[in-house]
């Protein structure tokens, strides 16, 4: 939390409750708790890679909150509408302080205005491009509250799942370039709230198909969105999912950030993960923004790499025939 946390404890400014659990909502993998008592810390995250981590370090971990709180905490994500709901969850269940803290590229000074409008807020701590205040929770927010919101096509999406206003373009094309025939076995490696899996699945040809997907609200929507039998979703980092066999093909739209900064190393994790489960006759299709520089990671694990469609924005990419070092 870039000591904002510890520098309002150690100064007398604030102070958590003595007895009683507390919630810590969306922490990253890097984000310092040094200044809480670890044995009372709830972990709220849905992100898998965030959760693992936190569960590894012997953290009690949930997706949601269980029970009461004396005190909360939020780590402010990038979009607005998750960051207001889950402050509005965070008031729900906790009886102390709720404690915000986010940088300012991630909205943290207007999102104070909008809660001094409806409770009495802490003199904020600015530090390390960013800002850490408080207030008590009170029945202020239930206006902020998460709910699904449906999209064209009927797909329903949640606050801060990826492309939670509409189908992603890149998503979009990548699903009209797919070839009839995809194999028995295929996987969907950052599958999100399924858009993909669903258009993937027009295929009779599909006995089961595993849409794997790191965010746990994006997989409930990918539920409501795909009824369909033969989906299996995965809660899980796609880069380390192993499949109960290997695949006839994989199919992806993979994130390239986690956080502003764009980073191609996670398509490239997704390219040798995919390499990794796909049968010696397996195919690969992705799509990309077409500056990432993906052809090289691709020819390092595939025999065969082709462009086959595209536009100015996008580009569709096919590899096929692993190698041996990949499977």
């Amino acid at each position: 939390m870039d000591a904002r946390l510890p520098l309002a404890l150690e100064s007398g400014l604030l102070s958590v409750p003595e007895i009683g659990r507390i919630a810590v909502f969306a922490p990253r993998a890097g984000t310092a708790l040094s200044g809480l008592p670890k044995d009372r810390l709830h972990i709220l995250t849905g992100f898998k890679p965030d959760h693992d981590h936190f569960a590894g370090q012997g953290y009690d971990c949930a997706v949601a909150p269980e029970g009461r709180y004396a005190a909360a905490v939020i780590c402010l994500p990038r979009a607005k509408p998750q960051a207001r709901a889950l402050i509005a969850e965070a008031v729900s269940v906790t009886d102390g302080p709720v404690i915000v803290d986010g940088a300012k590229t991630d909205g943290v000074e207007s999102l104070l205005k909008d809660c001094r409008k409806r409770v009495a807020v802490s003199a904020p701590i600015s530090k390390a491009h960013g800002k850490l205040f408080w207030f008590e929770a009170e029945a202020a927010f239930d206006d902020w509250r998460a709910a699904p919101r449906e999209i064209e096509g009927g797909f329903h999406t949640a606050p801060g799942v990826f492309s939670a206003d509409g189908i992603d373009p890149g998503s979009a094309l990548l699903a009209d370039h797919l070839p009839a025939k995809l194999g028995r076995s295929v996987a969907d490696l950052g599958g999100g709230w399924g858009y993909l899996s669903a258009r993937a699945l027009e295929r009779d040809s599909i006995e089961a198909l595993h849409l794997v997907e790191a965010d746990h609200a994006a997989c409930e929507c990918a539920r409501l969105n795909v009824s369909d039998p033969r989906l299996n979703i995965h809660w899980a980092d796609a880069t380390h999912w192993t499949p109960p066999q290997k695949l006839d093909a994989v199919i992806s739209n993979p994130p390239f950030h986690t956080d502003r900064a764009a980073d191609p190393g996670l398509g490239r994790a997704f390219i040798a993960a995919a390499a990794g489960m796909l049968a010696p006759s397996g195919q690969f299709w992705m799509v990309a923004n077409r500056h990432l520089p993906y052809e090289d990671a691709l020819a390092r694990h595939f025999a065969k790499v082709e462009t086959v469609g595209g536009t100015t924005r996008f580009k569709i990419l096919h590899a096929a025939r692993p190698s041996r070092q990949a499977r």
